[in-house]
């Protein structure tokens, strides 16, 4: 059986833990990156001709967490924003423009579902009033809270139309971004927690998966792999052909991921 090729573009992040769970899940992850300077010098188009950087070489993409969107890609000054690459939103925006245009399947995680909200036009609070109940410090575990999800829906059926899960940020969708859906909301305050396109294989949750499932399972909230699991059937894979395996060579520690 083979493993869908799964993209995540990045710069200057260590995304081992989306590397172990993308695997876990039955796929294969490619990290893509790019030096920061020769984005900044408008020299990104040279390097996603590359292909290492082409949607037509993978079968998925995922947008990882990190920093905040500049604010000048959704037509706002600063007003709160924190942490901002501006090469990182030249790759990642690129990238998905590219996976976009071919009508393949995407994640996003935290981040990465702001991002795809921008990009189909929406906006963002840049920082929440509750904001309290969502981010956390470099040195504290995730926060948890209840969300509310839409019946009949994709995270509905995973995990029934109310459970809890981690959080890690502080800002969320504002306005909704064109042609998406709203997933979950949370219950304390109505944040939006996750999203999917009406058309497109698109697919988005603010918090991380990545950090709710094999070593980084935890008691307070669901299991984060069925996120990637669900993400690799939308890709054509298989994810119960390798769970056991998977699972026994990262708990084991014998990756290289």
């Amino acid at each position: 059986m083979k493993r869908p090729r799964i993209a995540i573009p990045e710069i200057d992040q260590d995304v081992k833990n989306y590397t172990r769970a993308v695997f876990a899940a039955g796929m294969e992850p490619v990290v893509i990156s790019v030096q920061a300077e020769q984005l900044q010098q408008k020299l990104q188009q040279e390097y996603l001709d590359y292909s290492l950087f082409r949607a037509e070489n993978y079968d998925g993409l995922l947008i990882p967490g990190g920093g905040d969107i500049n604010p000048i890609r959704y037509g706002q000054e600063n007003q709160g924003s924190i942490m901002i690459m501006d090469a990182l939103d030249e790759l990642q925006f690129a990238v998905l423009d590219d996976f976009v245009k071919q009508r393949k399947p995407v994640l996003g995680i935290c981040r990465g579902h702001q991002v795809i909200n921008v990009y189909f036009g929406g906006t963002m609070i840049q920082h929440l009033p509750t904001a309290f109940r969502h981010s956390r410090r470099l040195d504290e575990p995730d926060k948890v809270h209840r969300c509310i999800a839409e019946e009949e829906g994709w995270l509905a059926k995973l995990y029934g139309t109310e459970f809890p899960h981690n959080s890690a940020h502080h800002q969320a969708v504002d306005c909704l971004g064109e042609g998406l859906i709203i997933d979950s909301h949370c219950l304390e305050d109505g944040t939006v927690e996750a999203m999917h396109h009406s058309v497109l294989p698109i697919y988005s949750v603010q918090w991380h998966p990545e950090r709710m499932c094999l070593a980084w399972e935890r008691d307070d909230t669901v299991n984060g792999l069925l996120v990637l699991q669900f993400f690799c059937r939308m890709c054509g894979g298989n994810p119960e052909a390798f769970a056991a395996l998977a699972k026994s060579e990262i708990m084991g520690d014998r990756m290289g991921l």
